[in-house]
């Protein structure tokens, strides 16, 4: 058995198909079948059941394949140590990111990252947030940047900043004379909401208290896959949306008139960095901390804790 092996297996599981995990370990699929055949071989049990697609991995595969990834886990923690004692930051580093955050945020901190850790590899997903967990318990990546507080079991939140909860307004809407607005002046009927799947959606429901509306099903027929859509819609038909804070940096000056403040205390959202209980790679994720927390605005870097909206999993 070889950590090579390991690799391979892992890497199929992955993928669930052995051209994509060869091609993903920069080897032929010939040789990656060979060596998961000889590990097959010596643990006398099949790991893959070859005849479905995509490929999965029988009820004892999955077993051992979930040793592997603590196995190269341990590995990775063992030439962590190394690195350390030499004074050397490099390595790479997976990253899941909710798509709510990741256009507005990436942006400020990567190119400062790869200057200042030339050596370190970021690889970097959207994902959901449901996604981001269960990526982070299978280890297939090391650290997530979402919405909290979440309260899943074994999953540790380091909090970065807290992001105000902003209204986009339609200059056709009534809200859009007011200073400041209230959940209560939103009409549901005329909100505009991200499709299911987002928190970022469930904590509109729960701000707007849409809960109980929802009955009437109206506010519910216009969905959309991301905010800027959110943001034309709003431009350019009647209506409402709401937009975290770091969406609202990079707007025009007439597409800021547009924004207003709920009225104080105001609502925000809480991002932080996520880790899995066992996570490895903890300097060159403490790294990673520092610099997004160096590069956000000093405004969101200075918004308090309080009237966290909350977030609904599942």
């Amino acid at each position: 058995m070889t950590f090579v092996q390991l690799e391979y297996i892992v890497a199929i599981d992955t993928h669930q198909h052995f051209a994509k995990a060869a091609q993903h370990c920069f080897v032929t699929q010939p040789t990656l079948s060979m060596q998961v055949h000889k590990l097959e071989q010596e643990l006398g049990i099949k790991i893959f059941d070859r005849s479905k697609q995509p490929v999965i991995p029988t009820t004892a595969g999955v077993e051992i394949i979930a040793q592997a990834r603590k196995i190269l886990a341990e590995r990775d923690t063992m030439t962590d140590i190394i690195q350390a004692r030499k004074g050397i930051m490099t390595g790479e580093l997976k990253i899941g990111v909710i798509p709510t955050l990741a256009p507005y945020l990436l942006p400020l901190f990567i190119a400062s990252f790869t200057r200042k850790y030339p050596l370190i590899k970021l690889v970097i997903h959207e994902m959901t947030t449901d996604l981001v967990i269960s990526r982070l318990r299978e280890g297939r990546i090391d650290v997530g940047i979402l919405v909290t507080p979440l309260n899943e079991k074994g999953i540790n939140e380091h909090v970065l900043f807290y992001e105000e909860l902003l209204v986009y307004v339609s200059r056709k809407n009534a809200a859009y004379r007011k200073t400041y607005v209230l959940p209560q002046d939103i009409d549901p009927n005329k909100l505009w909401l991200l499709e299911e799947g987002h928190c970022f959606r469930s904590q509109i429901v729960n701000l707007c208290e849409l809960r109980r509306a929802s009955h009437e099903g109206s506010h519910f027929e216009y969905e959309a896959g991301s905010l800027e859509t959110l943001r034309r819609l709003v431009e350019l038909n009647d209506g409402v949306t709401i937009l975290p804070e770091l969406a609202g940096l990079h707007l025009t000056g007439k597409q800021a008139e547009q924004l207003r403040h709920f009225k104080r205390p105001s609502p925000m959202r809480e991002i932080s960095l996520v880790v899995h209980r066992d996570f490895v790679k903890k300097r060159l994720i403490d790294a990673l901390k520092q610099e997004v927390i160096a590069a956000i605005p000093e405004k969101v870097r200075n918004n308090k804790s309080t009237n966290v909206v909350p977030v609904v999993m599942g």
